[in-house]
Order: structure tokens, then sequence, then C-alpha cells
């Protein structure tokens, strides 16, 4: 059985010629341009699709799947999540993570316990994490390599270094 990643959800149609435009969920933009392939999800079964073409538009990209030329075609990706195969992505760079391997994680600094990542996103400066406290309150904190001693996404943990303070305040 293969394991997927979720990277992206079709929001729209993109043009006349079958392109559509997608929602990136994953903090990996520059893979894009050499993925030859998706899974998509129909009915609980992930169906292969060929990506032809994609096109950076603004801060969103345009997937054009191989066959799907024009937008009656292309229609039935609209709402669609996006996966890849985890064996596509076996060799990342070196402390680089899927938004799917941090989210669920348990977050500590030293022995205690902060939280639990419950989203992670892509600002401009750096990727996010939000961070829910047991009080149900939450807090952002930028993904940076300098705050991060330790990650291991086998056993969903995620440990900062002593020295970083974080403001979890209203």
């Amino acid at each position: 059985m293969k394991d997927y990643f979720l990277i992206a959800k079709v929001i729209s149609l993109f043009g006349r010629n079958g392109f559509v435009k997608i929602k990136l969920f994953s903090n990996f933009s520059e893979l894009l341009n050499d993925l030859d392939k998706v899974f998509i999800d129909f009915w609980g079964d992930k169906k292969v699709f060929y990506v032809e073409k994609v096109k950076h538009v603004g801060n969103a990209f345009a997937f054009k799947f191989k066959y799907f030329n024009d937008e009656r075609d292309a229609g039935v990706f609209i709402g669609r999540d996006l996966f890849v195969a985890k064996d596509d992505f076996v060799n990342l760079p070196e402390n680089t993570f899927f938004f799917n391997d941090l989210i669920g994680s348990k977050v500590f600094q030293g022995s205690a316990e902060i939280g639990v990542i419950t989203d992670a996103f892509t600002a401009p400066a750096n990727d996010v994490i939000v961070i829910k406290k047991d009080n149900d309150k939450e807090f952002l904190l930028p993904l940076v390599l300098e705050f991060i001693e330790e990650f291991d996404p086998e056993k969903k943990i995620l440990i900062l270094k002593k020295e970083i303070t974080y403001d979890d305040k209203d």
C-alpha cells in the first residue's frame, strides 16, 4: 500500500485550455516544476494523473493535466485534493519536511511539553507552525532551523532549543 502526502487542492478553472488553479498546502513549491504525476482521490480510490504543464500565477499555481484540454474536461478536478506518493519524495534535502510530517507532532522544550502542532503554512518570510496548548490556546512560531534542536517525523516529536523564547500570550 502506498503512502501519500496531501500537497494541494484544486480551487478553480484557470483559462480555457484545461488548466486548473491550485491552493498549495505543501512548502515545496520549488519541486512542482519537477512533478510529473499526482494522485487524486475519486470515491476512496486514488487515481494517477500526469502533469503536462505547471504555471506560476501570482502567489498561486496552475496545473494542466495530460488529456484534459478544455474547461469542460478539467471541471471534474474542482474541489479535489492532490496527493503525491511518498516514494516520489524519498530524497528530500536534509532538514526539510512536509507539513504533513509536522502536523500532529508534540512540541517540547527540554522535557516540558508545550503543545501540539495543529497547522503549518508558508508566510512571506518563512514557514510558520501553529501550536495548540492544553488550554486550547494557540500561538504561532516561525519554523526556522535555528529554533529547532531535533525533529523526529516518525515519532512526531519536535524539540525546541532551550534558549528560544516565545510569546504565547493573547
